[in-house]
């Protein structure tokens, strides 16, 4: 059975992504801090199949974590067919306000984490003819307000998912998928007003992670001729943003 990697896997969309992978490969739940919810999924899961999910560890804030992640989930079934790279942090940088920190921790999460978590994994996921799916996001191709840095790190790992597909090809495909109105944030901020966003969605409603995770386990299982697509799951929402 083959194995998948998650990034930022327990909860929200990587928790969606999980579940759906579970059906027919072994997870592998990364996380950073939630280690309960992730060690939670795990044993719901090994429940249902034994030995069929982990959890590993990681901040990914530097290439040496990527590395280390990428070899103790080598380790812990033996391959990787499957990277999802999900884990991404969130939050506004108003020009003038905007550091940095919040500059590392943006590009780290959606860029930089990414690609050298795939870098490392890239040798044994050509050995096993696997794929890279990235969580994009429909704001790297049109900008959201107050949200500059976070679009430009979403639009890197956009033009990632194209040179890392060329590059890697023929042995990995590697495709993207961009959330629109999937889960709102935690915390409301500028650019995501739900009324506003809602009445721009030509389908009239917001979607569901399974909607992503369908998506994803479509990229992975059955779509052998698809390679540096980034497939917008939205509503229509990228028509009209």
């Amino acid at each position: 059975m083959a194995t998948a990697l998650i990034t930022g896997a327990a909860a929200r969309l990587g928790r969606a992504i999980v579940e759906e992978l579970h059906r027919d490969h072994r997870v592998i739940i990364h996380y950073r801090n939630s280690r309960t919810a992730a060690e939670a999924l795990a044993e719901r899961l090994n429940a249902i199949r034994p030995d069929s999910a982990a959890t590993l560890h990681s901040a990914l804030t530097s290439a040496t974590d990527c590395e280390r992640l990428a070899q103790a989930a080598t380790t812990q079934f033996g391959e990787i067919s499957v990277l999802v790279n999900n884990a991404s942090a969130f939050f506004p940088t108003p020009i003038g306000s905007a550091g940095e920190p919040e500059w590392d921790t943006l590009m780290g999460s959606n860029l930089k984490a990414p690609f050298f978590l795939s870098q490392a994994l890239a040798p044994g996921l050509a050995a096993q003819g696997g794929c890279i799916v990235n969580m994009v996001d429909i704001h790297a191709d049109k900008p959201m307000p107050q949200h500059t840095v976070y679009s430009a790190a979403k639009a890197g790992l956009a033009m990632l998912t194209k040179s890392l597909a060329r590059e890697l090809a023929p042995e990995v495909r590697v495709n993207g998928v961009a959330p629109g109105a999937i889960l709102w944030p935690e915390q409301e901020s500028e650019g995501y007003n739900k009324e506003q966003i809602l009445a721009r969605i030509p389908l009239q409603r917001s979607g569901d992670p399974s909607d992503i995770a369908r998506t994803v386990r479509f990229l992975v299982a059955d779509a052998p001729y698809i390679t540096g697509q980034v497939i917008a799951v939205d509503g229509g929402r990228s028509l009209n943003i």
